[in-house]
């Protein structure tokens, strides 16, 4: 490699140059069971080689469960409360305004891409959607672009362009799988080409939120994207792979949705006004989920007080766990100025919404709806393609490893 190895500290952990290329694949919403299933199904050839040439762990994701969360937390190396972002969607408390997330404003860190960037290492960062590219791209002097936008790709804004040509076919559409593996072929062509020596490839979850292990549409997605990391492989890169969350079911035993909305039971019981629920997961790539996730932020709006509020939430059934907005930032380390006045968080198998006329489902198209966001999605898998050194050895032995130690562990764990 052309790089000098060295080291670069982000957010209080040092990081080592790699020495050979890398990939970190985020494979956006692979809940544990995709890879337990692909395992036993033989879908995954390549995978079962990562894990059994390599290390292989559950580890828990950043809490609230969401792709923004937890894609920048894997980036930075470090949980929302330190870098800023804890949702796709958020309440400006000082305007009264629902706010996207679109772009690196609101982080407040660096990213471990950036600093491998400034150090000298070729760093492409390849997204499915171009939100979370601009946030992962915040202060990256490299190749960063989402296949959703492949073909508006420029060496101005991108640092790359001609995206489609590189890959070989068209921008994907958004609801399809392609979405997810034209990151991984772009990712591939690069590499081939020598073009970068670390790369961060995250997909989609649009597989994931419509069927489930053992689903036609995810056992072959999930054998598509096996082939393409064993190509990585055989282009000599360590390969780590991990998820932003896992995915459940939000359904009742006949496939229905289950679904509390929390914003239209609080404030039929206490009166209208009393509460606004803000939906973290909300994004405009929701054809697939409604919008509905495991983890809202309520805000009291009336003249209940939130204690009130939160008591009536936690009689609700399907809302597993209510906290106020200090504690929950202080539990699952968020940042606490974009904190509700308290947090509700949905059982394994219920979605929390707002109101009913918030959230259109027609888009299931006769799936069930599978969502994330909660406590039941925290538990991601953990991959390395290399045996770890007797330090990382130890590390696994001492504590439950994070989601976002996978860079760590795949620049500073192989033996």
């Amino acid at each position: 490699m052309a790089i000098q190895e060295k080291t670069v500290e982000v957010n209080g952990r040092a990081y080592r140059t790699p020495r050979q290329p890398t990939a970190v694949i985020c494979f956006d919403g692979c809940d544990p069971r995709y890879i337990s299933h692909g395992l036993s199904a033989g879908l995954f050839p390549n995978i079962s080689k990562v894990i059994s040439q390599g290390f292989y762990t559950i580890a828990d994701a950043a809490m609230p469960t969401f792709t923004n969360p937890n894609n920048m937390s894997i980036v930075a190396g470090a949980p929302p409360s330190v870098h800023g972002i804890s949702g796709n969607y958020y309440l400006d408390k000082k305007t009264g305004k629902e706010v996207m997330i679109t772009d690196a404003s609101l982080v407040s860190s660096g990213t471990v891409l950036a600093a491998l960037a400034d150090a000298g290492v070729r760093v492409a960062a390849i997204t499915a959607k171009d939100k979370l590219r601009k946030m992962l791209g915040s202060g990256l002097k490299g190749i960063c672009f989402s296949s959703e936008k492949a073909r508006d790709a420029t060496l101005a804004e991108n640092g790359i362009e001609n995206a489609e040509q590189l890959v070989g076919r068209a921008t994907p559409d958004m609801y399809s799988p392609d979405l997810s593996l034209f990151v991984l072929d772009a990712g591939i062509k690069l590499l081939e080409q020598k073009q970068a020596d670390f790369f961060y490839l995250s997909l989609s979850d649009m597989v994931q939120h419509s069927a489930g292990p053992g689903e036609a549409l995810a056992d072959q997605f999930n054998r598509d994207v096996d082939q393409r990391v064993g190509r990585l492989m055989e282009l000599g890169a360590v390969v780590g792979i991990v998820a932003d969350h896992g995915m459940t079911d939000k359904c009742t035993p006949d496939g229905k949705p289950q679904v509390v909305f929390l914003e239209k039971m609080l404030n039929e019981q206490f009166g209208a006004g009393t509460v606004r629920v803000i939906c973290p997961i909300t994004d405009p790539f929701v054809k697939h989920h409604g919008a509905l996730g495991s983890f809202v932020r309520v805000y009291a709006t009336g003249k209940i007080s939130p204690e009130v509020l939160m008591d009536a939430a936690a009689r609700i059934p399907g809302v597993a766990l209510v906290l106020d907005g200090k504690s929950a930032s202080e539990r699952y380390e968020m940042p606490i100025e974009r904190e509700g006045d308290f947090i509700a968080i949905g059982d394994t198998y219920t979605a929390i919404g707002s109101r009913p006329d918030e959230h259109d489902l027609s888009g299931l198209n006769g799936h069930k709806l599978r969502s994330h966001g909660g406590l039941s999605e925290q538990p991601v898998p953990f991959m390395v393609s290399k045996p770890l050194n007797k330090k990382y050895q130890a590390i696994v032995e001492e504590r439950r490893i994070r989601n976002f130690d996978i860079f760590d562990f795949a620049l500073n764990g192989p033996a």
